[in-house]
């Protein structure tokens, strides 16, 4: 064989390799065709007909976002309610929804039985006057403030308990996982106050300078005493508890408009069509009524001398 027919042998050779998923060999074959004079037009990767049909830069780029999505194997789920409509959440998935038990006792309270108790109920009530003072009737607010700080407890747990369990290798007896879900299901909170108040800018301001300082201040907590930061939580819960409850007063005796729910509502917590807010901040208020029990129950069996995963979690408990 001659040598310019040898080189035009390899050429095709490495073109062909050009076409296989791995990365090394693609950088051969582009590197193969730049050696051997291949056209630019023989450069270009296969494109689907529809691709180089359409030159259009919106069809284009969907076109190549779903290719990469393609490639990679990952394509979206395509969900549907029980009535065959789409479903329209991404933040959730049907599977995530729940009814809520709202037949728990929203009146238990946690008699202060130590210092440690009294410490953290003292630094709750310190911590709730200003906010009262600062909303006062203002419940969308108010309650708007308080799912920002509430989410924050369940995730820093949550996180410094995995952690241990990955330095310790050891299992969290579902901890991780209930305290997890105890954040998301705070955020779904707050998502669902979004859809019926737009907070003003000075709100906001305060949610980052309240979200900054307690985030902090009970990670520091959560290190140096995880039996006490999940008391504090304990009565956080409880006087979120009291504020749904005033909530609840205000749109029965109609000082606060008792609005349709939003669908994001619906759909979460799987209520009736014709749901108004009262509804809403019924069942809002028994999922606060449960993370005041999970926190108190964890604050109770470390005050005991035992450790949380030698105790299965509640995992759904809201």
């Amino acid at each position: 064989m001659s040598r310019s027919a040898a080189v035009k042998m390899s050429g095709l050779l490495m073109r062909q390799l050009q076409v296989s998923p791995c990365g090394s060999i693609v950088h051969v074959g582009y590197y193969s065709n730049m050696a051997f004079g291949t056209t630019k037009d023989e450069q270009k990767p296969h494109q689907p007909p529809h691709m180089l049909a359409d030159e259009g830069g919106d069809n284009r780029d969907k076109a190549k976002a779903k290719a990469i999505v393609s490639y990679w194997g990952v394509d979206p789920p395509k969900i549907s309610k029980q009535d065959g409509t789409p479903w329209r959440w991404n933040c959730f998935r049907p599977w995530e929804t729940y009814s809520a038990d709202i037949s728990i006792d929203v009146k238990k309270h946690h008699m202060p039985a130590n210092f440690m108790d009294k410490f953290a109920y003292w630094t709750v009530q310190a911590l709730k006057f200003p906010t009262y003072m600062f909303f006062q009737r203002r419940h969308m607010c108010h309650a708007m403030l308080l799912e920002t700080v509430a989410a924050v407890p369940g995730m820093v747990g949550g996180m410094l308990l995995h952690c241990k369990s990955l330095r310790l290798f050891e299992h969290s007896g579902g901890w991780i996982k209930a305290l997890l879900e105890e954040a998301e299901n705070e955020r779904m909170h707050l998502m669902t106050f979004i859809e019926l108040s737009n907070p003003k800018w000075y709100e906001r301001t305060l949610v980052f300078a309240v979200q900054g300082v307690f985030f902090n201040a009970y990670f520091l907590a959560y290190l140096v005493s995880p039996k006490l930061a999940h008391r504090i939580v304990g009565y956080l819960e409880e006087e979120a508890v009291n504020s749904y409850t005033e909530f609840l007063v205000d749109i029965e005796k109609g000082v606060f408009e008792n609005l349709p729910a939003p669908a994001i509502a619906i759909d979460y917590w799987r209520l009736p069509a014709n749901s108004t807010l009262k509804d809403v901040v019924t069942v809002i208020r028994a999922d606060e009524a449960h993370h005041r029990d999970l926190n108190h129950f964890a604050s109770d069996i470390q005050c005991q001398g035992h450790e949380l995963k030698d105790y299965p979690a509640p995992i759904g408990y809201h």
